[in-house]
């Protein structure tokens, strides 16, 4: 598909991220010409935003936002193509169950296998699915190809893929398979471009954003990584639990009756931040009340000291799967912007001798910890639709 375009998809309840990439030469442009993201899909003041910075509210059809927000874009992609034609669509595809772990082209038949998995991953699988069956429709000539959250934890060892449950349920695919994996699989190509061989040694890279895993990694392979059988797994996120003790959810069902839905719109658009602030999912805007002497500023400040426990513990959990650490990676929106949050996770680990620069970190610069630190930290941002793109280049026709 030399000089074609590919386009890339990242679907998700509220919001469809996209990005267009040229290719030609033989190579794949780095970077986008053309990127962005639709946001408040389903609510009340949706937002059309590009890259560049620009941003404007615009109207969708509130009976079927997510299609209407498939069908802007579609409709202003067709002012930016320079001349060349839509060789390939690419998308994001958080569980590709026991079966797809590498990227496959998009088919009816694996449609239907995908959506029967929605329940795994309620907040993200329908959508891409959907985006699949539009362009089937509006495009069908344009091959597309799924690529998978779940794949690059192919590598974990078996024991990190076991629950403690009855063998039945390993048999019946209920395991942890762990995601984010197409943020890791970028880190595993660009970390080793900066950090040289350090990158190959025993690395843990933070993802954390509204939705926030860990994945230790040796090699470039994952090796141990916090989320399991579902995206609702390790780490308290901005609106997800995270790891929970299972009898709290029979307490739920049992006690105070709580149906299923009920009990899973709390775990995944409840909980986390959100949940114990009462004020907002998002760590910048807690900061600015934590240090209120009001109840406010009291659940601000547990939510974001128990926010960055649990990530400390994570990363202590996994540094023994790794037998120690090198290097402390942190990407994504929270990870990649929140140098407060990057600060109190370090101060917290200075036991095994990592030291900020306190400079380097304000600024956000590519490594944050001292030069006498025994442990690198740094900052890295991720780039999932590149990853997607180069899977659509290699394997689209």
């Amino acid at each position: 598909m030399p000089g074609d375009m590919i386009l890339t998809l990242n679907c998700g309840s509220s919001s469809i991220k996209f990005a267009l990439f040229a290719t030609g030469g033989g190579t794949l442009a780095r970077k986008p010409s053309w990127a962005g993201s639709i946001r408040g899909i389903g609510g009340p003041a949706p937002e059309f935003g590009t890259a560049d910075g620009a941003r404007e509210p615009v109207t969708l059809d509130r009976a079927h936002p997510t299609t209407a927000a498939l069908e802007l874009i579609l409709a202003r992609l067709a002012d930016h193509p320079q001349g060349r034609r839509l060789g390939a669509v690419g998308h994001r595809v958080v569980h590709g169950g026991g079966r797809y772990f590498a990227p496959v082209p998009v088919t009816q038949d694996l449609i239907d296998e995908l959506r029967a998995l929605i329940p795994l991953a309620p907040l993200h699988q329908p959508f891409p699915l959907k985006a699949m069956a539009l362009l089937m429709q509006r495009h069908p000539g344009v091959p597309q190809i799924a690529c998978f959250d779940t794949g690059f934890h192919r590598s974990l060892p078996p024991v990190e893929q076991l629950l403690p449950l009855p063998w039945s349920a390993w048999q019946q695919g209920i395991r942890r398979y762990g995601f984010h994996g197409l943020s890791y699989e970028y880190m595993a190509r660009a970390l080793p471009e900066r950090h040289g061989p350090l990158a190959g040694g025993r690395v843990i890279v933070a993802h954390l954003g509204s939705g926030a895993s860990l994945c230790a990694m040796h090699e470039g392979r994952s090796i141990a990584t916090t989320m399991g059988f579902s995206a609702l797994d390790g780490l308290m996120m901005g609106t997800r639990t995270g790891a929970l003790d299972p009898g709290a959810l029979l307490y739920l069902m049992e006690v105070e009756r709580l149906a299923p839905d009920a009990i899973g719109q709390m775990l995944y658009r409840q909980s986390g931040l959100l949940g114990l602030s009462g004020i907002s999912d998002e760590p910048r805007v807690l900061i600015r009340h934590e240090a209120e002497n009001s109840e406010r500023g009291m659940r601000a400040r547990l939510a974001l000291e128990l926010y960055v426990r649990r990530i400390v513990a994570e990363i202590g959990a996994l540094v023994t799967a790794l037998e120690g650490l090198d290097l402390l990676v942190f990407t994504a929106g929270v990870g990649e912007n929140c140098g407060f949050i990057r600060q109190r996770v370090c101060a917290r680990l200075a036991f095994l001798g990592l030291e900020l620069d306190n400079a380097a970190n304000s600024a956000g610069a590519p490594i944050i910890s001292s030069p006498q630190s025994r442990i690198r930290a740094a900052v890295e941002p991720t780039d999932e639709e590149w990853m997607i793109a180069c899977h659509a280049r290699a394997i689209a026709p």
